[in-house]
């Protein structure tokens, strides 16, 4: 499981850069600023929560704690919910998806709190 967190850490890596380049670069010229401030968070979180995921994979080989396999799932469940809601939200201007955000973001919340919790629980 350490391997596919790790290979979906990689993609989502990538498409974080290429999502911040694209915003940077194409997105500027026809977003309003509040829609690019909007698709800005959501590459910063899908960013910070990589590499949350990379730990969550590195801990889970290492360690035979489940609180890391869940840690994992919930930093995947959390980029595809919240930076994903948000992306939605950006580009299309349909408001709706705001709602879908804060259970992503309870999911990241959630991970962090699992990867604590694995640690804390390791010798």
């Amino acid at each position: 499981m350490s391997r596919f967190f790790f290979v979906i850490a990689s993609f989502f890596g990538f498409l974080a850069v290429a999502g911040g380049a694209f915003g940077a670069h194409e997105l500027r010229q026809t977003l309003s600023p509040e829609m690019l401030a909007i698709f800005e968070t959501a590459v910063r979180y899908q960013v910070y929560h990589t590499f949350a995921l990379a730990l969550a994979a590195w801990a889970s080989g290492k360690y035979e704690d489940r609180h890391f396999l869940v840690a994992g799932w919930l930093f995947v469940t959390g980029v595809a919910l919240f930076s994903g809601s948000l992306y939605i939200l950006a580009l299309s201007g349909t408001h709706w998806w705001g709602a879908v955000t804060p259970v992503g973001g309870v999911a990241f919340l959630a991970g962090w709190i699992y990867l604590t919790w694995g640690f804390w629980r390791v010798r």
